[in-house]
């Protein structure tokens, strides 16, 4: 996977801290800590052992005496346990060998000879993680699992593939690029560039945004690695050689440039003695030239410009170009300075209190941020953007001179205390807020720092350096207006760098890349057209050929525990308003949740849901203007949202919950205000600002376009299943091309006067008591106290209540608890004239790949069928869709989903066929229904069900399935219990009933490039 280096504004820690779960005899940090300097364990010494109270964890630095390896140990009372290793790895040309390193590393190894261990290990696992990221200067393996014969299966594969892998020259033309004829079969069809990266990074900067991210790095560090592109430029990936790949696996995948991270419950020693017996045992030390060297500073600011492909889908056509200007900051070695630059910058930017945000964005110049403005400590040093995407090229000078002018004008002004006390507010949160991945998120953390020798552990000291950082302010109150003057006033190494659509864009690139072709293709001779044939062919027999993964080491299902552990909630009433409470060690923390429903909304106000949501918290109510409203929402909760909902019944494909979901959290010591602020926003929001919603239907608008090119098979789904279920069809309007197409039209608007009167008639349906349920997770000794404020916040609203009108004939009350009826119900409502249809749709989008989906109408939840038809899902991925979609098709990924609305949904991503990946997916049916599978099969597919369906679950979400969906345990065991039942007979049955042709109801979608042969296809509904 990719990891570019620049997101969207970056959180000031990027973590979310967990609490105690489990411990194993003597608590996990209480053991770290008898650890002593100089202490020697298979064949480490331990150089430090700290104790970090803030993060509940002890971290333990080692190094490894022969080859110098570094390693970092977090102890935690956490049974999601993590490994990673990283190399840092510095590419000094744009093939993207790192990144095909990275692919073709995990196609076997040493050990394990067979061909892909790391897919095959998805289903031999019951890991809670898997994967493998390119960042700009390092490359990490990181895996987590709760169980520990797991972990060491699960090391000794990861272990083997980076320092050991085969690097077949096979697996190099599959994952990285290769010349083959269209037709492999066929030497007279034309030849062409294939390979999983090469589509990969097409898709990638499919993306303007990705694209302009990219540039703006490339330009402002352009002396060293940072001046290619580590993931691979498409048109000179084909530059890149097998045996260049083979030498960079050589000089950077060595213990002596690798640092191994632990986190969690289990005992350090069994780590250290198996990667030392295992892998570093085996190699000496090393002095790899890897080291990224200082940005050579410049004397003056730089500017440039790139260009990229016309957006058919950006708010508004006429304004397309982007311009940012980016300033390199310092080194992010230096831990304490990079706090107070991240601190400096969400001050600068986030929100509608911060300066830049109320110069470039309230005055609608652009149509929002650009997704690379913010901190950015991903390089050596660390860097600050700030800019606009979607606005007009002749507007280039005047953001120049605003954001200039903006600098001048924090040096003199500063920024306000409340600003800054909600910013810490905001830290402190981001401490006690338990997550179920906090491992993950610590690897990734610490490893840019730790990539260039800082120190880890510096890093997480939070609470130190917030303590410093008051200090500074409290010697010095200038002290932030000092950094901006130093880093941006008086810095000239800054880059603008502008951005503007070429009509002619995409012609150019296939232009090139046929350009390329032809080069590639003149310079081969008879023998090496020959070559190229066989090759293709050799590689085709060896993707069709069944591998022996018996190499591979495996859980049995009988690992897996046969009864789920059981979540207490005590249902009751606030105010006659149905309240869950879940009493959980939330540490400090209160979680609310309502839902309200829409049964009684109008039909011509639904496509209107989603934007009354994200608009409702961000408007002012309760006497205060949006920017007051923000500033209170940043100092007393940890956010506050409302998003639309669509909950499937668990019985019944045409029965579902309609409505809105109110989600927020505090500190246990804000809880009165949170609730007067959710109260503010019930009784008196404000619908009086038009300018206000313009800028936030821009935002909304830019922010659905951009995401088409990263998550478009998620778009292809739920437009492939919108003719299959009424919930498949209100999700399209939610949160489909739809809702996509419908916001651009109202970003196009020029008065939004008539939006503006629809937001008050969308309340008054939603806002309403009589519709509302409302969830509480809270610590024991603070419930009763969450119990009060709960009261009171009804009480505050009671006139939200309308008088209960009889049921209408199309709605089903379906209570949450069938021992008591004060727990209240959910309302679900049913589609009398839905009927269920095939629908073909295809979506021409300025991509150079495909997004790819068929969906079938299955069974629901509670169905007896629904357990094998997750299992087949599963084992149709791994067994037959990987091969046929990713392997011979070169698509990024691809598979198949069974999801709890009663649809089987195949889909393939970053995809260079469409109607060739259908007939995939097809094939996959008439394989299952053939029984081409193996109990091993099964088994594995099972293990990898299991590995979701007992996936950890945060103190915040406890409880949350069965509040809105009404999934109690009883239910979800008996599920398990069908999950161990399901045989090979049930999964050719399952097959066979609901997915062969005319069985069900079928919809498909494509969303990609020009295709002229679907266009001239009646079937298809073209877009």
């Amino acid at each position: 996977m990719f990891r570019q280096s620049r997101t969207i504004v970056r959180k000031l820690t990027n973590l979310s801290f967990q609490g105690s779960w489990r411990s194993r005899g003597s608590s996990a940090v209480e053991r770290a800590l008898q650890y002593t300097v100089g202490k020697k364990i298979h064949g480490f010494s331990v150089t430090e052992v700290t104790a970090v109270p803030d993060l509940f964890l002890t971290a333990v630095k080692l190094t490894h005496d022969s080859t110098g390896a570094q390693y970092l140990h977090a102890a935690r009372d956490d049974s999601n346990n993590l490994f990673s290793v990283q190399f840092r790895t510095t590419p000094m040309d744009s093939t993207g060998v790192p990144h095909i390193l990275e692919h073709t590393v995990l196609c076997g190894s040493q050990r394990f000879p067979c061909r892909d261990p790391f897919f095959k290990m998805l289903n031999r696992s019951l890991s809670t993680f898997m994967n493998a990221f390119t960042a700009s200067d390092y490359t990490m393996y990181p895996f987590s699992t709760q169980n520990a014969k797991d972990f060491q299966n699960l090391l000794s594969v990861y272990l083997d593939a980076v320092f050991f892998p085969c690097l077949r020259e096979l697996d190099f033309w599959q994952e990285g690029w290769r010349l083959e004829h269209e037709t492999p079969t066929d030497p007279s069809s034309r030849l062409v560039f294939k390979g999983v990266v090469f589509n990969e990074m097409k898709g990638v900067f499919s993306d303007n945004e990705r694209l302009y991210a990219q540039h703006l790095q490339n330009k402002l560090l352009p002396d060293h690695t940072y001046s290619v592109v580590s993931g691979g430029e498409p048109l000179a990936i084909p530059d890149l050689t097998w045996e260049q790949l083979k030498q960079f696996h050589a000089t950077h995948y060595h213990p002596s440039n690798a640092r191994f991270f632990t986190y969690g419950d289990l005992p350090l020693e069994q780590h250290l003695e198996q990667i030392e017996r295992e892998a570093l045992s085996k190699f000496e030390r090393t002095q790899p030239n890897t080291a990224v060297p200082p940005q050579v500073l410049w004397d003056n600011p730089r500017a440039t410009h790139v260009t990229c492909s016309p957006d058919s889908l950006a708010p508004d056509p006429t304004k397309q170009n982007s311009l940012c200007i980016s300033y390199l900051l310092g080194d992010i070695t230096n831990t304490f300075e990079t706090f107070t630059l991240n601190l400096l910058s969400s001050l600068m930017i986030f929100g509608p209190n911060s300066p830049f945000y109320k110069v470039l964005i309230e005055p609608k110049i652009g149509s929002d941020f650009s997704s690379s403005v913010g901190f950015d400590s991903s390089t050596r040093q660390a860097s600050f953007t700030i800019g606009l995407q979607g606005m007009a090229e002749a507007d280039t000078d005047r953001v120049k001179h605003i954001i200039a002018q903006t600098v001048d004008d924090i040096v003199i002004t500063g920024f306000e205390e409340e600003q800054v006390e909600a910013l810490l507010h905001k830290i402190e949160i981001q401490i006690k807020h338990q997550s179920t991945s906090f491992g993950l998120a610590l690897a990734s953390y610490v490893a840019s720092c730790w990539n260039h020798d800082g120190d880890p552990v510096e890093l997480l000291k939070i609470s130190e350096n917030v303590s410093c950082f008051r200090q500074c302010l409290k010697d010095n109150p200038r002290f932030l207006q000092d950094k901006v003057q130093q880093y941006f006033k008086d810095n000239a190494h800054q880059l603008t760098l502008s951005m503007s659509p070429d009509e002619k864009y995409l012609d150019k690139q296939a232009e090139a890349e046929e350009h390329k072709l032809r080069h590639k293709i003149q310079n081969l001779t008879d023998v090496d057209l020959k070559d190229v044939y066989e090759k293709g062919l050799q590689l085709l027999d060896a993707q069709n050929t069944a591998q022996d993964a018996s190499c591979l080491p495996a859980l049995k299902v009988s690992d897996i525990e046969p009864i789920i552990p059981y979540t207490p909630v005590q249902l009751g009433t606030a105010g006659g308003v149905p309240v869950q409470y879940c009493e959980q060690p939330t540490n400090g923390m209160v979680y609310f949740r309502a839902v309200c429903n829409i049964n009684s909304l109008p039909e011509d106000l639904k496509i209107f849901v989603p934007l009354f949501c994200n608009v409702i918290t961000k408007l002012g109510s309760g006497g205060l203007d949006y920017r007051q409203q923000a500033q209170r929402i940043e100092l007393k909760t940890g956010g506050m949202s409302v998003s639309p909902q669509v909950i499937p019944d668990t019985d019944d494909l045409d029965l579902y919950e309609q409505g809105i979901v109110l989600s927020s959290s505090c500190l246990e010591r804000n809880l009165p205000d949170m609730f007067q602020l959710w109260s503010d926003i019930f009784n008196s929001p404000n619908f009086d600002d038009e300018e206000r919603l313009r800028v936030l239907v821009m935002m909304s608008a830019q922010e659905l376009a951009n995401g088409i090119s990263y998550s478009g098979h998620m778009y292809a789904m739920t437009r492939a299943a919108r003719s299959l279920t009424p919930t498949a069809d209100l999700q399209e309007t939610f949160g489909g091309m739809d809702q996509v197409k419908f916001m651009k039209r109202i970003a196009e608007m020029t008065d939004l006067t008539s939006v503006l009167r629809k937001l008050p008639r969308i309340k008054r349906h939603l806002f309403n008591l009589e519709n509302t349920r409302c969830a509480v997770n809270a610590t024991p000794q603070k419930m009763s106290n969450a119990d009060k404020e709960m009261e009171r916040f009804i009480s505050n609203i009671s006139g939200n209540r309308k008088e209960r009108k009889p049921v209408r004939p199309n709605v089903v009350e379906r209570s949450l608890d069938p021992q008591t009826q004060s727990a209240g119900s959910r309302k679900l409502i049913s589609e009398p004239h839905f009927k269920p249809c095939q629908m073909k749709t295809y979506f021409q989008l300025p991509f150079p790949v495909n997004f790819v989906s068929e969906c079938v109408r299955t069974v629901p939840f509670t169905h007896d069928d629904f357990a094998s038809l997750c299992i087949l899902a599963r084992m149709m991925t791994a067994k037959f869709l990987h091969g046929e979609i990713r392997e011979k098709g070169g698509a990024y990924g691809g598979g198949v989903r069974q999801g709890s609305g009663g649809l089987f949904s195949f889909y393939s991503y970053r995809d260079p066929n469409s109607t060739q990946t259908l007939s995939a997916f097809h094939g996959g049916v008439e394989w299952a229904r053939a029984g081409k599978f193996t109990q091993q099969d099964v088994d594995e597919a099972k293990l990898s069900v299991f590995s979701a369906v007992d996936a950890p679950v945060a103190p915040s979400d406890k409880g949350l399935g069965r509040f809105l969906s009404g999934i109690t345990d009883e239910m979800k065991q008996t599920y398990r219990e069908r999950l161990f039942a399901v045989t090979d007979k049930n999964l050719i049955d399952a097959a066979g009933r609901f997915l062969g042709v005319g069985q069900q109801t079928h919809g498909v979608a494509i969303l990609g490039p020009e295709n002229e042969s679907i266009r001239k296809d009646p079937s298809w509904v073209v877009k």
